[in-house]
């Protein structure tokens, strides 16, 4: 269902090193704005997410309990599991406790599009950033993260 797609920290079989030239993971994500300044202290004040002086966020996946994967994946053009965005693209949070979190989300006045408690993966949530971009929230079960995923 909601599952992450293709996570993992299982190492592959051939453990060799590659050669040079490769990705070693994901270095940021960048969104266009009608108003940057607004969706970054709307990411910083509802979310939580600290902002740098700089203006940016430093997401750290050594945090107590974060899964220590990225996942990236491609869905197909037609997907409705975006919806109701209409942004190519959707955000994933990973967050230690989902309902705490909603809570708070909630006191903010954002509207939660749905939840999903029974995902072999963990538990979800759906909300929409100010922009109109769905964001994921994930709180993953502590014994891993489940192989497949929507399309």
């Amino acid at each position: 269902m909601a599952s992450v797609a293709g996570a993992t920290s299982a190492q592959p079989a051939d453990q060799s090193i590659p050669a040079a030239g490769h990705v070693t993971g994901v270095g940021g994500i960048f969104v266009r704005s009608k108003d940057p300044k607004a969706l970054t202290a709307w990411y910083r004040d509802v979310l939580g997410i600290r902002i740098e002086p700089f203006g940016r966020a430093m997401l750290r996946y050594d945090a107590p309990g974060h899964p220590d994967v990225l996942v990236w994946g491609g869905f197909k053009q037609d997907t409705t599991y975006m919806a109701p965005s209409t942004r190519e693209f959707m955000i994933n949070f990973a967050v230690d406790d989902l309902d705490a979190f909603l809570a708070r989300l909630r006191s903010k006045g954002v509207a939660i599009l749905q939840r999903d408690d029974s995902d072999p993966s963990g538990r979800f949530a759906w909300i929409l950033d100010p922009d109109g971009t769905k964001i994921e929230l994930w709180q993953p079960k502590p014994d891993g993260v489940e192989q497949d995923g929507p399309e």
